[in-house]
């Protein structure tokens, strides 16, 4: 095998190391040299370097990954495709998946949130399903830098100008807002599709002698070594790295979201996938070993928009809108005719052999020759050593206190001033979210609902995490975050189906941080059992990390349920004075990791509030049993900022409404508290003895009013008191105002 004049041989690359500016430590290049049995040359270190990273073989997580309960009666395609798949009835599925773009939104938060955005939505229509909604989860520093500040604006603004040009809704998400995220945010995009059950695609390159075709825009120099440089810490070098930031374009996605969902209802399709992470490369090489094959490529047959391009580049440029396709010999043209159409690329490129390489030639040699299971199947596995933090038993050792508080109103009306807390309608309002006109509950409720077309069903979707909860108590934390999901989908009028998650976690090397990532995924697999909802694919996303901090640990779950009949959509605002107002759960005085302790200590301490997910599965299911039964105006979640944020909230989307309600207990605890397994729902008078005959917990504390006020009482009288408009407008006035202070 030959080498160009400016890349290094064999020898130069083993004797200088050179690999390790790619990431590989000895031991793995002298596996490679193993797998090969000679000294792979500067292509195939390339191949080897980004297959084995972290962001592309989970080397680091896959015992990890393991614990995650995966299958069930639901359940038509697990993790390892582009995306999962889940019955929804009548033939029909829904496909979902997470993924991350932390790094590259880092260091461009535009084109790395862009990105992020259009190559998860390539993951669920290369499996044939058309892209319905997007949703993501969100994290940043405080908004008071002015380097926060443009991360912020800029990674929203890049989701919006992406989903919104593609025309895929934007329905929901999340954000937080703690100081560890302050140099590496986490950008987290989800998409749902649907699907026909006879639709249903995967990447394989099957069939010895089929073609393999390249289709969709032309490769170029950017995103090369972007799986690498998703593998490493941040530091100040990092902005350098900014030619591994890939650049999108969301009119070349929707021409060929359109181009493959004709393409895959046709016969001559035998499998599709994207390239994303490691683009060619992964692509190719995961679908050989899938099938058991090998797959032949003629680089210099591939679009190219930029001259001279090496094999090297080629093969890890992290190009967008770019999908590889296996075809069956002799019916090129009929696929080609399809992305004629759409006037994009559709180039042969290559074949499916019997001898399972991944063989490229490029300028009439073979540059590189490599078994495709070694890329893709062989990658070394880490059982990394652990060790739990210090910080763990000292507090878990602390008792449980209240936070001290003299005025409750003015707490109030602090906690929803909380960016993690106050409205995100300033950054949802730059989202197209009725685009396709099937949003049936849009950004601002518990969870999203979309409509089955066609059909009296819904889909319920949400993404949640508590990321505070996970470092007090990673186990705890996990099944917290599974938990929280499925309130919101159930107070929504949705049965979850199941979920995806992103594992953001900082470097995996650092015992006490593999720790947080074994302890959160016992808690997050515990209750995806209990709860029944399996875990059908998702990403990780390792060493999350500025110049050796690490951000919380942050295993983000989204989750889809199914609405059975749209009649049972339930929204969280109050509808009619008269309703009662019920709280269902039990209070107690927990405020580890709380946004009450965040205010008022200035940081987190102390133990994650406890959760019995036996207690959480049968609340769920009866609060869902009486939403089906006609007999719930409005449901909500206690969630962050405790009962009396949740009552605030309940009141801001209702025209001319308001709460009278009555808490027991100590006042701080019945307010603030952030106890789990906790709903405020109201029910129409008439309702009450048939609602509580089945959710037999639910405690009558109030009613809806007609005065546009909210007063909560306590055992020492009125605790809280004021109008709804002052409290709406320090929830909604806050993170415009955050923006556009000094910073």
């Amino acid at each position: 095998m030959l080498t160009t004049n400016f890349e290094p041989t064999p020898e130069q690359i083993k004797e200088k190391r050179l690999y390790a500016d790619m990431g590989m430590s000895d031991a793995e290049f002298d596996l490679a040299i193993e797998k090969l049995g000679r000294i792979p040359n500067w292509t195939e270190t390339g191949l080897f370097s980004v297959m084995w990273s972290e962001h592309c073989s989970y080397k680091k997580s896959k015992p990890v990954l393991r614990k995650f309960p995966t299958k069930g009666p639901q359940v038509l395609q697990g993790p390892g495709e582009g995306a999962g798949i889940v019955d929804i009835g009548d033939e029909q599925a829904v496909v979902f998946k997470m993924e991350s773009h932390n790094h590259p939104s880092a260091i461009e938060p535009y084109q790395g949130a862009a990105t992020g955005v259009g190559g998860i939505i390539r993951d669920v229509f290369s499996m044939g399903a058309r892209p319905i909604a997007m949703l993501n989860s969100l994290r940043f520093g405080e908004l008071k830098s002015a380097r926060g500040k443009y991360l912020f604006e800029e990674v929203v603004a890049g989701i919006a100008g992406y989903g919104n040009c593609i025309g895929i809704p934007t329905v929901g998400g999340e954000i937080g807002f703690d100081p560890c995220y302050e140099g590496n945010p986490l950008v987290n995009a989800m998409c749902v599709g649907l699907i026909d059950h006879k639709d249903i695609q995967k990447g394989i390159a099957a069939g010895v002698g089929n073609t393999v075709m390249y289709v969709g825009a032309k490769t170029g120099r950017d995103g090369i070594h972007g799986a690498t440089f998703s593998s490493e810490e941040l530091t100040e070098d990092t902005e350098e790295s900014r030619s591994a930031v890939q650049v999108g374009d969301p009119f070349m996605e929707k021409l060929l979201l359109e181009a493959c969902l004709e393409v895959v209802k046709s016969d001559a399709l035998v499998g599709i996938q994207d390239m994303g992470a490691a683009g060619l490369t992964s692509s190719s090489a995961e679908m050989a070993s899938k099938a058991g094959t090998g797959v032949e490529m003629n680089l210099d047959l591939v679009p190219q928009r930029e001259t001279n391009m090496s094999a090297y580049e080629m093969m890890l440029s992290e190009s967008q809108e770019r999908m590889l396709i296996v075809v069956k010999a002799g019916r090129e043209d009929e696929i080609k005719a399809i992305f004629d159409k759409y006037d994009l690329d559709a180039v042969a490129v290559g074949r499916v052999t019997e001898d399972k390489m991944l063989r490229l030639l490029h300028k009439g040699e073979v540059v590189a020759e490599v078994p495709a299971d070694a890329l893709a199947e062989d990658a070394p596995v880490y059982n990394m050593p652990d060790a739990e933090p210090a910080y763990f038993a000292e507090y878990q050792a602390m008792e449980n206190t209240e936070p001290n508080v003299t005025d409750y109103k003015e707490t109030l009306t602090a906690l929803l001033k909380a960016p993690t807390i106050a409205s995100k309608e300033w950054v949802y309002d730059q989202y197209d979210y009725q685009v396709r006109t099937n949003t049936v509950v849009a950004p601002g409720s518990d969870a999203a609902v979309l409509r089955v077309r066609g059909t009296n069903k819904g889909l319920a979707m949400t993404t949640d995490c508590n990321a505070r909860y996970i470092y007090l108590d990673p186990t705890t934390g996990g099944k917290i975050a599974v938990a929280e999901a499925a309130r919101n989908i159930v107070c929504s009028g949705g049965q979850p189906l199941a979920i995806t998650d992103c594992l953001n976690f900082g470097n995996p090397e650092k015992p006490e941080i593999f720790w947080q990532i074994q302890k959160s995924a016992d808690g997050i697999a515990e209750a995806c059992l209990a709860l029944d909802a399996p875990v059908i694919g998702g990403n990780v996303s390792m060493y999350n990390e500025r110049s050796g901090e690490a951000v919380y640990p942050t295993p983000t779950i989204g989750m889809v349920g199914l609405v059975k009949d749209l009649a049972h959509v339930t929204t969280q605002e109050v509808k009619a004075a008269g309703d009662v107002v019920y709280i269902v759960g039990d209070t107690k005085t927990e405020f580890g990791g709380s946004e009450l302790q965040k205010l008022v200590e200035g940081g987190i301490s102390g133990k994650a509030p406890s959760i019995d997910l036996t207690v959480e599965a049968a609340r769920q299911q009866s609060i869902l049993e009486a939403i089906q039964a006609g007999l719930v105006q409005s449901a909500h979640d206690v969630s962050e900022g405790g009962v009396a944020v949740a009552l605030a909230e309940k009141t801001f989307a209702a025209k001319g409404l308001g709460l009278d309600v009555a808490l027991t207990g100590s006042a701080i605890t019945a307010l603030f508290a952030e106890s789990q397994s906790r709903f405020v729902l109201t029910v129409k008078a008439e309702h009450a003895e048939g609602f509580e005959t089945i959710v037999k917990d639910a405690q009558k504390i109030g009613t809806v009013t007609d005065d546009a006020n909210i007063k909560i009482s306590g055992e020492a009288g009125v605790l809280v008191e004021g109008t709804v408009e002052e409290f709406r407008s320090a929830w909604k006035g806050a993170i415009p105002c955050l923006l556009k202070s000094e910073a």
